[in-house]
C-alpha cells in the first residue's frame, strides 16, 4: 500500500490549526491517526502515522522493541528540572534501567525498561501527558 504524504502532512497541519492532540481520517479500508507525540496502537490494514515536533513520521518499526507506559500521567525526561535525561537516543540501557518518569496524583513512578537494547527513539516530551499502553520509547 503506498502511503500518501501529502494527505498526512495536511492531517498534521490540522493538528496545529485546530488545537488538537489526536486525528483520525477513513476512507474505505485506509485508516490513518496521527497524534502530537502519541504513539498509536497498531491498526489493521492501516499505515501508522506519528507526529513528533510537528513532522510525521511514518512508523514501520515492527522489529523494535517497544517500551509502553504502565500508567497515566506526565512523563518526565529527568529525575528534577535541569538535570541529565535518564536516557538519550544512542544509549545502551538494561534490563529494569529507569528510563522516565510518570507523574500520576502528585506521585512519580520510575518507569524501567523491560528489555535491553540501544535506544532508536524517544516518543515522548518533557512534561507530555502520557496513556496507559501508549509507546514511550523504541529500542533496537
Amino acid at each position: 500500500m503506498k502511503i500518501d504524504k501529502k494527505l498526512i502532512k495536511e492531517l498534521v497541519d490540522n493538528l496545529d490549526e485546530f488545537r488538537l492532540t489526536e486525528l483520525e481520517y477513513q476512507s474505505g479500508d485506509i485508516k490513518i491517526k496521527v497524534s502530537k507525540g502519541v504513539k498509536m496502537s497498531n491498526l489493521s490494514k492501516t499505515s501508522e502515522a506519528v507526529v513528533l515536533n510537528n513532522k510525521a513520521v511514518l512508523s514501520e518499526d515492527e522489529d523494535a522493541i517497544r517500551i509502553k507506559s504502565p500508567i497515566i500521567g506526565t512523563a518526565y525526561m529527568a529525575p528534577e528540572p535541569g538535570a541529565k535525561q535518564f536516557i538519550q537516543v544512542g544509549d545502551k540501557i538494561k534490563k529494569g534501567q529507569t528510563i522516565l518518569i510518570v507523574e500520576a496524583m502528585k506521585t512519580m513512578n520510575h518507569v524501567p525498561s523491560t528489555s535491553e537494547g540501544t535506544v532508536k527513539s524517544i516518543l515522548v516530551k518533557d512534561g507530555q501527558p502520557v496513556e496507559f499502553g501508549q509507546t514511550l520509547i523504541l529500542l533496537k
